[in-house]
């Protein structure tokens, strides 16, 4: 079964390395990709928006012979969300890292600082001191060494969903920043920002205590929660 890896914004299929060697060993077949415009600090990202990055995966997901499982970190996980709605059919299950289903007309952060047509890495100041959570000076610089600049409409287009076959998909979230005990809580209060996970009849929660970046920080811990979320070959 083909396991496609979404990445967060900034980062490109390399950023899954320390993770695959753990995914490798489940007899899947994995495939870390890289996003229309992330291709290198001087591709065009003139253009491209939420709905093309979408539409890549969906492409991936086309060619593939059988069931596919996506894993989608952080923005990523919009990416997965949008592919699960356009080919509901075709997807075996969702491994949200640090990440969730955004809503109907949501953007994945529009509130981010913005650069011509693009939105490279902001200051460490500009995240949650629940987000930077060992991620080291070491880290950070490795990070910004490998960081590129994502297309401006990608974080700022509203997700558009059309398909609710999507919430017969079941999902894993791998919880990061805060415990996954925090989303069951906002679920049994109808909190509104997490009404689209609310909908989707399965959901499993693992609880892998770090910043938002797993793959850096806890690579190895990340890789075995995946490995446990899969179907079994």
């Amino acid at each position: 079964m083909d396991v496609i890896l979404i990445p967060g914004f900034w980062l490109d299929a390399s950023s899954w390395a320390r993770v695959t060697p753990v995914l490798d060993e489940t007899g899947h077949h994995i495939r870390p990709i890289t996003l229309p415009g992330l291709e290198s600090r001087d591709a065009d990202r003139s253009g491209i928006g939420l709905a093309d990055w979408i539409r890549a995966v969906v492409d991936l997901v086309d060619e593939s012979e059988g069931p596919v499982v996506l894993v989608g970190h952080s923005g990523g996980g919009t990416v997965a969300h949008g592919v699960v709605d356009a080919r509901p059919d075709r997807i075996a299950k969702v491994v949200y890292v640090d990440a969730g289903p955004s809503g109907d007309g949501e953007p994945i952060n529009a509130e981010l600082p913005v650069v011509g047509d693009e939105v490279p890495l902001p200051d460490w100041s500009v995240f949650e001191d629940a987000d930077l959570v060992d991620l080291d000076p070491a880290l950070r610089a490795e990070f910004e060494r490998v960081a590129i600049p994502i297309p401006a409409a990608v974080a700022s287009d509203p997700l558009k969903l059309a398909d609710e076959r999507r919430y017969a998909v079941p999902v894993t979230i791998i919880a990061c920043e805060f415990p996954s005990q925090v989303l069951v809580e906002a679920i049994a209060a109808g909190q509104p920002w997490i009404g689209e996970l609310a909908r989707i009849e399965h959901v499993d929660y693992v609880d892998l205590p770090t910043g938002h970046w797993p793959q850096f920080t806890k690579p190895t811990q990340l890789g075995q929660a995946i490995a446990a979320a899969l179907p079994v070959v």
